[in-house]
C-alpha cells in the first residue's frame, strides 16, 4: 500500500493541463534549482497539488476511522460532525459580504471547528458522548447549514454563486505551499491524537462494557477521538472544500485488506486515502484537459457505486466492518 501511494503521487506529478512530457517533468524533479517553465510548473503547481491531495486523502480516510470506530457505526463518515455543513454556510455568508477568496479556506476552518464543537457540546451525556445524540445534532445541524447555503445561492449574483458551487464541488485547484502549511500543524496534531488512541479503539471494538473492564475511560478517549477527526476534517474541508465518500470506504476497504485491528487499519486507511485521492485529482485533470472535472463530483461518481457494490453483497456489510 506504501508503494501504491508513491505510485499514485507520481502519476500525479506527472498528469496536468499543461503539455510537459515525461522526460521534462522527471528531469525537473530531479534538478529541483534548474529553474525553466517546466520547473516552475513542477515545482510550483504540481507537487503541492499532489501533496495537498495526499494530505486530504490521509485526513479524511483517518478522520472516518475514528468516527465509525468511536461510534462502533460502519456507514459513519467525517462529515457527520457538521464541519463541512458549518464550513459551506460560513462560505456563503463570507461570499454574499464580499469576504476575498484569499480568506476563504480560514473561514471554512475556522466555522467547521465551530460547527463541530456545538455538536459534541449537544451530544454531551454526562462527561461523555452519546453517539444517538451526537448523529441527530450532526443530521440536523447540517440540514440548518445547508439552508442558508441556498438561501445563499437563490440570492447572490452568477459570479458569487459560481464560487460557492466551485467549493461545493470540492477541488485542488489555485491551492498551494502556503495553504499546505497553513493546515499541516492541525494534520499533525490530528494524527498523533488518532495514534495514541488506538488502543482504546481496539478496546471499543469488542464494545463499551468490554472497554471500561480493560481499563478504557470513555469520556476521554471519545472527546480526543471527536477532536482529532475533527482537526483532520477541517483542515481537509479548509484545503479542498466539500469532498464526500473518502472517509467512508476508505476504512471499509482497508479493514477488508488488513483486518479490523487498528494497529494495521489505521494506516492502512491513511495509505489507502492518500492513493484514493491521488488517483482522483489526476483523473479529474486528465479526463478532459484543459478542464477539470470536480474532485467531490468525480468522488462521488467512483465511490457511490463501489461502497453500494461492496455493502449490497450477500453478507458485504460484516465483511466490510471486519466481523
Amino acid at each position: 500500500m506504501a508503494l501504491a501511494a508513491l505510485a499514485a503521487l507520481l502519476v500525479g506529478v506527472f498528469v496536468g493541463g499543461s503539455p510537459l512530457g515525461p522526460k521534462s517533468v522527471a528531469w525537473s524533479l530531479t534538478h529541483p534549482h534548474a529553474g525553466g517553465d517546466a520547473g516552475t510548473i513542477v515545482w510550483l503547481l504540481r507537487v503541492p497539488r499532489v501533496a495537498i491531495a495526499a494530505v486530504v486523502g490521509g485526513a479524511l480516510a483517518t478522520a472516518g476511522f475514528l468516527l465509525q470506530g468511536m461510534l462502533r457505526n460502519p456507514l459513519v463518515d467525517p462529515f457527520l460532525t457538521g464541519v463541512s455543513a458549518g464550513a459551506a454556510a460560513a462560505i456563503a455568508i463570507g461570499v454574499a459580504l464580499g469576504l476575498g477568496a484569499a480568506f476563504l479556506p480560514a473561514v471554512g476552518f475556522v466555522a467547521g471547528l465551530g460547527t463541530a464543537l456545538l455538536v459534541a457540546l449537544l451530544a454531551r451525556r454526562g462527561s461523555g458522548i452519546d453517539a444517538e445524540r451526537l448523529i441527530l445534532a450532526g443530521v440536523s445541524l447540517s440540514a440548518l447549514f445547508s439552508a442558508f447555503v441556498a438561501l445563499a445561492l437563490t440570492r447572490l449574483s452568477h459570479n458569487g454563486s459560481d464560487e460557492i458551487l466551485a467549493w461545493l464541488a470540492g477541488s485542488l485547484a489555485g491551492r498551494g505551499w502556503s495553504e499546505l502549511l497553513a493546515t499541516l500543524p492541525y494534520v499533525a496534531a490530528g494524527l498523533v491524537a488518532a495514534l495514541l488512541a488506538v488502543p482504546s479503539l481496539n478496546a471499543l471494538r469488542l464494545g463499551p462494557s468490554v472497554a471500561r473492564a480493560v481499563g478504557v475511560e470513555l469520556a476521554r478517549t471519545q472527546w480526543q477521538l471527536l477532536a482529532a477527526a475533527t482537526f483532520l476534517t477541517a483542515a481537509a474541508v479548509a484545503l479542498s472544500g466539500i469532498v464526500g465518500f473518502v472517509g467512508l470506504i476508505v476504512p471499509h476497504l482497508a479493514r477488508r485488506i488488513v483486518g479490523s485491528d487498528a494497529r494495521y487499519a489505521l494506516p492502512a486507511s491513511v495509505l489507502l486515502g492518500v492513493t484514493f485521492v491521488a488517483l482522483a485529482d489526476a483523473a479529474s485533470r486528465a479526463l478532459i484537459p484543459p478542464q477539470e472535472i470536480p474532485l467531490g463530483v468525480l468522488l462521488a461518481f467512483v465511490g457511490v457505486p463501489s461502497f453500494l457494490y461492496l455493502y449490497l453483497r450477500p453478507s458485504g456489510a460484516a465483511r466490510l466492518w471486519g466481523t
